[in-house]
C-alpha cells in the first residue's frame, strides 16, 4: 500500500507516517519504481502498535524502545504508566486545588491573588518558623479562604503554627466551624484531635455541638480537649471527663477551674460534688490522687463544699488536711487590723496583699 491508502485506512495523516519514518519508528518495507514508500501489512500493523501506545500516553521516543526492547514486558510498561498518569493526576489536583483556593478569596487584582499564591507557598514550607510567619502576615484587604487555614490546620504537627492557624481560623468568619467540622470525625486520631482544638476557639451553637459530640471520641485525648471546652460552654455532659482528669492528674488545673464554673448552677454543682466526694473514697490510699480532689472542691461554690471541706479539714492525711483547712481560714488584708479587711465602703483596696 502507498503512503495515501495507508494514511486513510489507519487515520495517521501522511506528515506523521514520514515523521515515523524519519525516527526509525515505522519504516515501509519497500519503495516503487519511481521511490515511493510502500507498506506492508506487517508495517500497517506496527502503526496501528504505535497509535495504540500512543493513546495510552506513550511518548514517540517511548514507543520506540518498548517495540525493540526485549526485555519490555506489557506488564511493566503498562505498571510504569499508571505510575506517570497517578503522578500527573496528583499534579493536576493540586493545580485545582491552587485554583479553587485563589477563586474562593474573590480577588479585585492580581496583587491579591499574588498574596493567596504567597500564603500557600509559606504553609507547605518545610520551615515551621516561616509557616507561622505566612499566617500572621498582614492580609492586606485579601480575604484568606477558610478552607486553606483548614487544610492546614488539620495538617500542622507544631504546636506554634497550630495555635497560630487556630487563631486565624477562629477569626476567618461564620463558616470557620463547617470548614473544620470534618477533622472532628476523621479516621484518623491526629486531626481529630487538632479538630477539636481548633473548634474549641471558636463561638456558636454549632462549634458547642460539635464538642458536645467529641465527648464521646475513643481517642482520651480528644474527650479532654472537648470537656475542658465543652464544660466552659457549660455543658455539664462534660463533668465526668473533667472529674476523671483531676483523679488522672492530666490538666487537673484546668479541670478543677472549669468545674468550679460549672457548679455555678445548682444542679450542676450536686452532681459534681458526689462525683468528687465518691472518687475520695475510692481513692483512699493515694494520696496524689485526694490532694488533687481537695484542691477541687476548692474551686467549688456553696456551702456542700465548704462542709465537706471542714470535714477534710481534720483528715489523716496532713497534705489533704492543709489544704482544706488553708481554704477555710478567713482572708486577712496585710497591714490592716486584724478585726479590719476592708475599706468603709466594703472593697479591699487594690494595693493590698491578700493572705490565707
Amino acid at each position: 500500500m502507498l503512503i495515501g491508502e495507508v494514511a486513510r485506512r489507519s487515520g495517521v495523516s501522511a506528515r506523521m507516517l514520514r515523521h515515523y519514518d524519519s525516527l526509525g519508528l515505522v519504516r515501509p518495507t519497500g519503495r516503487t519504481v519511481g521511490g515511493y514508500r510502500e507498506y506492508s501489512a506487517e508495517d500497517m500493523r506496527r502503526i496501528l502498535c504505535v497509535e495504540g501506545l500512543r493513546s495510552l500516553g506513550l511518548s514517540l521516543r517511548q514507543i520506540g524502545r518498548a517495540l525493540e526492547d526485549p526485555a519490555c514486558t506489557p506488564s511493566a510498561l503498562v505498571g510504569d504508566l499508571i505510575r506517570w498518569a497517578e503522578d500527573r493526576l496528583e499534579r493536576e489536583q493540586e493545580l485545582l486545588e491552587r485554583l479553587r483556593t485563589v477563586d474562593a478569596s474573590a480577588p479585585s487584582g492580581w496583587q491579591g491573588v499574588l498574596r493567596i499564591v504567597e500564603l500557600m507557598h509559606g504553609l507547605n514550607s518545610p520551615s515551621a518558623a516561616r509557616r507561622q510567619q505566612a499566617v500572621l502576615a498582614p492580609a492586606e484587604d485579601v480575604r484568606v479562604p477558610t478552607e486553606l487555614l483548614a487544610g492546614a490546620v488539620l495538617a500542622e504537627s507544631d504546636p506554634n503554627v497550630a495555635g497560630a492557624l487556630r487563631w486565624a481560623l477562629a477569626r476567618a468568619g461564620s463558616d470557620a466551624v463547617a470548614s473544620v467540622v470534618s477533622g472532628a470525625y476523621s479516621e484518623n486520631v491526629d486531626i481529630r484531635r487538632r479538630a477539636v482544638l481548633a473548634i474549641a476557639e471558636m463561638s456558636g451553637d454549632e462549634a458547642t455541638a460539635v464538642l458536645a459530640d467529641a465527648l464521646r471520641d475513643s481517642d482520651p485525648t480528644v474527650r479532654r480537649h472537648a470537656a475542658l471546652a465543652s464544660g466552659t460552654r457549660g455543658v455539664t455532659a462534660a463533668v465526668p471527663t473533667l472529674v476523671g482528669m483531676v483523679v488522672e492528674g492530666t490538666n487537673d488545673v484546668e479541670a478543677a477551674e472549669v468545674l468550679g464554673r460549672l457548679s455555678l448552677d445548682p444542679e450542676c454543682a450536686d452532681r459534681i460534688m458526689a462525683a468528687l466526694v465518691d472518687e475520695l473514697a475510692a481513692h483512699s490510699a493515694d494520696s496524689a490522687v485526694r490532694i488533687r480532689l481537695t484542691q477541687a472542691l476548692v474551686e467549688m461554690s456553696g456551702t456542700i463544699a465548704q462542709g465537706v471541706l471542714g470535714q477534710l479539714a481534720h483528715d489523716g492525711d496532713r497534705a489533704v488536711a492543709l489544704i482544706a483547712s488553708a481554704s477555710l481560714r478567713p482572708v486577712r488584708v496585710v497591714g490592716l487590723p486584724d478585726d479590719e479587711s476592708c475599706d468603709d465602703a466594703g472593697r479591699r483596696h487594690p494595693s493590698q496583699v491578700l493572705r490565707r
